[in-house]
């Protein structure tokens, strides 16, 4: 494994870790449990975002095998302009909004203001538009590239930008309040 996916290994290790922990310390802290962080979302589409959750969760884990195992980061160009770090900076953005949408709810949630509204709605939407642009620089790999993983990877990166840009960032946004 070459230095570069090595580093790219450690943001998601790192940010995984800060992902599931500001989940765990955000239910666990949270009186109401999960069910306040649905705010209006109905529950009768509950269970489409729980399977959503699990299908986006398998296409992060398709996406990741393919850049940090398949790539040879020496080789990356995407759309002929960046290289390999560019990944560096999708995934910070990613995984660094992610940890912060929980204590941003739950902040809200007790403390509601169109301050911490903002920024719930804001890191969900920089959520959405990392994940578009890791499907965007998926696509635009000029690198050769081709077979089964790089098709999963287009299709992981696909559910899961629709994931977090429709679903999270204008579905659960609009129902919430």
């Amino acid at each position: 494994m070459a230095t570069q996916q090595i580093i790219l290994l450690v943001i998601n290790i790192i940010g995984g870790i800060a992902v599931i922990g500001s989940y765990i310390l955000g239910l666990s802290g949270q009186s109401g449990g999960a069910n306040v962080l649905w705010g209006g979302v109905p529950a009768s589409i509950r269970p489409i975002y729980g399977v959503s959750m699990i299908i986006s969760a398998l296409g992060y884990f398709a996406f990741i095998y393919f850049i940090l195992f398949r790539l040879v980061p020496s080789e990356v160009s995407i759309a002929n302009r960046f290289g390999f770090s560019l990944f560096y900076a999708i995934f910070l953005v990613i995984l660094i909004s992610s940890a912060l949408w929980m204590p941003l709810t739950n902040v809200y949630v007790s403390n509601p203001s169109t301050g911490i509204w903002i920024g719930v709605r804001t890191v969900l939407i920089l959520v959405g538009l990392g994940s578009i642009a890791l499907l965007w620089a998926l696509l635009s790999l000029q690198t050769k590239t081709s077979g089964v993983f790089y098709w999963l990877a287009i299709a992981g990166s696909g559910y899961f930008a629709f994931h977090t840009a429709i679903l999270d960032a204008i579905v659960w946004a609009a129902l919430f309040k």
